[in-house]
């Protein structure tokens, strides 16, 4: 009775679609060749753009705190602009985004940041507006060292993404909440990229830590009071702190003052004041989108596999000072392994994940992925394709400035790049 039932139910359903089909048909045919094209345009475009890698020299007499470099972050970087009907789907044009890089390379620390060429200048002239003492530099990539992976290699690769844990505008642990105000002696001064700092200068020959913090003016929407996704960071801010105090608050009527209205109250407990006066703080930062990676690499001639094991394990902590327990940390994700030896008895899987991974970073890939990897898939078919889409957060220009700013005296790590002499002035050349 009840096989008849559902079998009548079926053919129903697929008359009422066989039926249909002349409709939506065509819309979903249409739907996926405009989607593709799109992608292809799009593609093309960032084809055609040149880039430029910066390699940023620092001095010891560096003495500002992280402010300066948030300054930096929002004269240069914070670009955004709208996009027409015919640049964005006939030109392809997108938004331009940028890679902020620590790096250590058999334990030499550099800083570097990759820009499309276009904006060399201005990145230049920001810089030496905020630190007047460094000297820029215009480098290879240091990622065209590395050929592309495989088993039977020469090199040892793992690597993640990190992300938030809980909602963007919960705030990270940042230099302001270590006391690194402007005014600050140095000697007071608790630095939290210290720690990362001394980490990737105790790497050794043949090892590499790579960490790149791909950014662009924040773009992301977040649902709005009607659940549409048309929100924006500053909007998710205030309903994020209403949701912590929703508890405390309470609405009443004001029959004395006007017939009919209401008086909202709301007190925040003595417990959550802190936080919540740190999360008003950031409503006055700029918001960027930031995917993060970290690849460690073992050169295979120098570093056994259990050496490079035990970099790769530090290297996933390497964000805990930034933890907020009662607010936000960065967790890790898509990571470059399998949870279990079965679920990859051939191997081939690992390498397609450890080859696409290296890719994405070499080719910073974050907000416009290729078609192929613009969704995840299914666990069915994670052995064929392996899934992981570039997931991005918001982080605002306080917490960028934070886990990539370039430390002054506070850092002492012996094989840490530094320019032993003042540099008078930055460049006469520089645009005005």
């Amino acid at each position: 009775m009840f096989a008849d039932i559902l079998i009548a139910v079926l053919s129903f359903i697929l008359m009422i679609v066989s039926k249909t089909a002349i409709i939506w048909g065509p819309l979903l045919l249409g739907y996926i060749a405009f989607t593709m094209w799109h992608h292809f345009v799009s593609e093309k475009f960032i084809g055609g753009i040149e880039w430029t890698m910066l390699e940023i020299e620092i001095p010891r007499e560096i003495t500002k705190t992280p402010a300066a470099m948030e300054l930096f972050l929002t004269n240069a970087l914070y670009q955004l602009t709208g996009k027409g009907v015919w640049e964005e789907y006939w030109q392809g044009a997108v938004h331009f985004w940028y890679s902020l890089e620590l790096v250590s390379i058999d334990g030499r620390v550099h800083f570097f940041i990759r820009i499309p060429s276009r904006l060399k200048r201005l990145v230049e002239s920001q810089l030496y507006a905020q630190y007047p003492q460094v000297r820029v530099l215009e480098v290879e990539d240091y990622t065209e060292n590395i050929p592309r992976y495989r088993n039977n290699g020469d090199w040892h690769l793992w690597g993640c993404e990190f992300k938030k844990a809980k909602a963007d505008p919960l705030p990270l642990r940042t230099y302001v909440d270590y006391g690194m105000k402007p005014g600050t002696k140095v000697e007071d001064m608790i630095d939290p990229i210290t720690p990362m700092i001394e980490f990737l200068g105790s790497l050794q020959r043949g090892e590499q830590v790579w960490i790149q913090f791909v950014v662009r003016a924040s773009k992301k929407k977040f649902k709005d009071e009607h659940g549409h996704m048309h929100g924006t960071y500053a909007g998710e801010l205030e309903r994020v702190i209403k949701e912590i105090l929703a508890p405390y608050s309470r609405s009443q009527k004001r029959d004395l003052v006007e017939e009919g209205a209401f008086a909202f109250e709301m007190r925040t407990p003595d417990f959550l004041k802190d936080d919540i006066a740190k999360i008003s703080r950031m409503t006055d930062k700029l918001p960027f989108d930031c995917g993060i990676r970290v690849c460690v690499l073992g050169d295979k001639r120098y570093v056994d596999a259990n050496t490079f094991n035990n970099t790769r394990r530090a290297s996933r902590l390497i964000f805990r000072q930034y933890t907020d327990p009662s607010l936000n940390e960065l967790v890790r994700f898509n990571n470059t392994q399998y949870e279990a030896p079965f679920s990859d008895p051939t191997s081939m899987g690992i390498q397609k994940m450890k080859s696409r991974f290296l890719t994405f970073y070499k080719l910073r890939t974050m907000y416009y992925p290729p078609l192929m990897f613009s969704f995840n898939y299914p666990k069915l078919f994670d052995f064929f394709l392996p899934s992981g889409k570039p997931e991005y957060f918001v982080m605002n220009t306080e917490e960028l400035a934070t886990v990539w700013h370039f430390p002054g005296m506070v850092s002492e790590t012996p094989t840490f790049k530094r320019l032993e002499s003042k540099t008078a002035k930055p460049p006469a050349n520089l645009p005005m």
